[in-house]
C-alpha cells in the first residue's frame, strides 16, 4: 500500500507541474496563445478560463477536498488532454507528445489514488 500511496505523489507531482507549465505558458505567451488555439480548432477566449481551471484542477489534486469535486478535476483533465491529443493529431504539428504524458501520468495518479481509497480501513 505505501508503494501505491508514493507513486500517486510521484504521478500527481509530475502530472501538476505539467499543468501549471501550461497554464502559466497560457498566460505568460497569451499572444502566441491567441493565435494558436484557433489553428487548433479552439476558441481564443478559452485560454484564460482554461488556464485557471488547470490551475485550480492541480490545487483539488493535491487537497482533495471532496471525493465528487476530485472526480471532476480528473476527469476534466482527462477531457483537456484527450482534446489536446486530437487537436496536434487533426493539423499534423507532431505536437501530441505533451498530450501523451498528460495522458500516461494522469492515469496513473488517478488509478493509484482510487486504488488506496478503495482499500478497506484497518482499526490498529
Amino acid at each position: 500500500m505505501k508503494k501505491i500511496k508514493i507513486a500517486h505523489w510521484i504521478f500527481t507531482v509530475l502530472f501538476s507541474a505539467l499543468m501549471l507549465m501550461s497554464a502559466s505558458m497560457y498566460i505568460m505567451n497569451y499572444d502566441v496563445m491567441v493565435q494558436l488555439f484557433p489553428i487548433l480548432g479552439f476558441p481564443a477566449w478559452i485560454i484564460i478560463p482554461l488556464a485557471t481551471l488547470k490551475i485550480l484542477g492541480v490545487i483539488m489534486l493535491f487537497t482533495k477536498l471532496k471525493t465528487w469535486l476530485t472526480e471532476w478535476a480528473y476527469a476534466g483533465f482527462f477531457f483537456n488532454a484527450l482534446l489536446a491529443f486530437g487537436a496536434h493529431m487533426s493539423v499534423g504539428d507532431g505536437e501530441q507528445g505533451g498530450a501523451i504524458m498528460a495522458l500516461i501520468l494522469l492515469l496513473g495518479s488517478y488509478i493509484c489514488w482510487k486504488y488506496t481509497t478503495n482499500q478497506p480501513k484497518h482499526n490498529a
